[in-house]
Order: structure tokens, then C-alpha cells, then sequence
């Protein structure tokens, strides 16, 4: 795939360039900015005014205090769940636990009362 010929790396000769990457960007038209600016202020007037009216509308103390009541019961309850299930866990390993000492127990009980072997001299 290579040629024994080369090609030069070609740069071009003269400072300025035709290329778009290169030439300077225009700004925008100041009417439009203008526009733009004007724009962007209503609409933060009109969520200002809009928000300034919310409690006319709602009880808002009672809102937020229904909203956190909820959330910390929420929590309260998230918490119990754990401990039951916590105690649940631990209720199962204390029943292997048992189940085990009684097979241990019972292997034990067995094993005394089969024939031992004689001592070897």
C-alpha cells in the first residue's frame, strides 16, 4: 500500500486562508439580542409573578409539613422493615444452629452405643 514517492506535507503558502474554520464568527444581530434579552426576562417575570401567587392558592406550610410527615414516616417504616427482617435473619440461624446441635447430639448418641473396637497391643 506504500509508495516508494512520498507525498510533502502541503501547508498552505499564504497567511490567510479561505477556509470557514478559520475566518472570524459574526455576532449575532443586535435587534435580535435584544429580542432574545427581552425574552428571557419576561419569562423569569412571569415565573417570579407565578410563584408569588402559589400561596394565595395552596396552604403551603401545610403542604410541606404533610410532605415531611410523609417522608419520615416513610423512613420510619423503612426502618422497621429492616429490623423485622433483620430479626427474621436471625431467627433462622439460630434454628441451623439447633438443627445442628441436635444432629451433632444424635451422631454422638450413636456412636456410644455401637461396639467399640478392642485396644491393640
Amino acid at each position: 500500500m506504500t509508495s516508494p514517492r512520498r507525498r510533502a506535507l502541503q501547508l498552505p503558502a499564504t497567511g490567510t486562508s479561505t477556509r470557514r474554520v478559520f475566518r472570524r464568527r459574526r455576532r449575532p444581530v443586535r435587534w435580535r439580542q435584544v429580542g432574545i434579552a427581552l425574552l428571557l426576562g419576561a419569562a423569569g417575570v412571569g415565573l417570579l409573578i407565578a410563584l408569588l401567587q402559589l400561596p394565595e392558592r395552596f396552604d403551603t406550610f401545610l403542604v410541606l409539613s404533610t410532605a415531611l410527615a410523609n417522608l419520615i414516616g416513610g423512613v420510619q417504616q423503612a426502618l422497621w422493615g429492616l429490623l423485622q427482617l433483620l430479626a427474621v435473619v436471625l431467627l433462622v440461624l439460630v434454628a441451623i444452629a439447633a438443627l445442628g446441635l441436635v444432629a451433632a447430639g444424635l451422631i454422638r448418641l450413636v456412636r456410644a452405643f455401637l461396639p467399640q473396637p478392642s485396644p491393640r497391643r
